[in-house]
């Protein structure tokens, strides 16, 4: 921690979970078991968000694309995600975390539909980090839903064509009002974005993962992404000389 710089943590963490699989086959087990085992991940690097005040964390659960899957992993998945969000839930009340959900919720089983919904209601006046799952998510998808959104609002006259920036946009999207993501990390040694947060991460500083699949992720790796993340020099299309000017 006294290596961390406090007035300088990213205000919105995305994670790309990745390995579980991989992980599981290396031990011999089923694909499923590594799911089972990335939920400590999740616990502790929400604890760890928590700690250090990290305003924002999205983890990227589950994916549109993950749906072509072998049925019997999809199911036990979404089994795995009704008993975790039950399970989860008083501890995350506790704890002061807001819990939200970005995706078509529409795919998902009604039971853990339901599920997901009552956490959201139970957790929706909590002041603490705001905790997203990416459920049935792409960031295609959400880009074409604030499309058809604001056609359907110029059509009706709710809106001109000259309102179209990207402020405006940004408020169709999925994960408003949060802010942009600061800081993308992805485990497993995948060097992709996949889909996720298109829009939202057109700034984030991205860290791939090479040797640290995601049921091995705890809150060391996520100090040491976040010292890695303090290094860098954030220019957003400026110099660096323009940066330290305005400082």
């Amino acid at each position: 921690m006294e290596d961390i710089d406090l007035n300088n943590l990213p205000k919105h963490i995305a994670v790309i979970m990745d390995g579980n699989g991989r992980w599981a086959k290396s031990k011999g087990a089923m694909r499923i078991f590594g799911h089972h085992h990335g939920i400590t991940a999740v616990r502790d690097t929400v604890e760890g968000c928590a700690e250090l005040g990290v305003g924002y964390l999205t983890l990227y659960t589950f994916s549109t694309e993950n749906w072509g899957r072998p049925k019997a992993e999809v199911d036990g998945i979404m089994s795995l995600l009704i008993k975790t969000i039950g399970d989860e839930i008083p501890s995350l009340h506790k704890n002061n975390v807001r819990l939200k959900c970005i995706g078509d919720l529409e795919m998902l089983p009604k039971s853990a539909r339901n599920e997901m919904l009552a956490g959201i209601e139970k957790t929706k006046d909590n002041t603490g980090l705001v905790l997203s799952l990416a459920l049935s998510y792409s960031g295609k998808w959400d880009i074409v839903q604030a499309i058809k959104q604001i056609a359907t609002k110029i059509k009706s006259d709710e809106l001109g064509v000259e309102d179209i920036n990207e402020s405006m946009f940004n408020k169709f999207l999925s994960t408003y009002p949060d802010p942009d993501v600061d800081f993308l990390i992805r485990t497993g040694g995948d060097h992709r974005i996949s889909n996720y947060l298109l829009w939202q991460s057109a700034y984030a500083e991205l860290l791939f993962l090479d040797d640290v699949f995601w049921p091995d992720f705890r809150k060391e790796h996520l100090k040491d992404a976040i010292k890695t993340y303090q290094q860098r020099e954030r220019r957003f299309g400026k110099t660096g000389d323009q940066i330290k000017t305005n400082k």
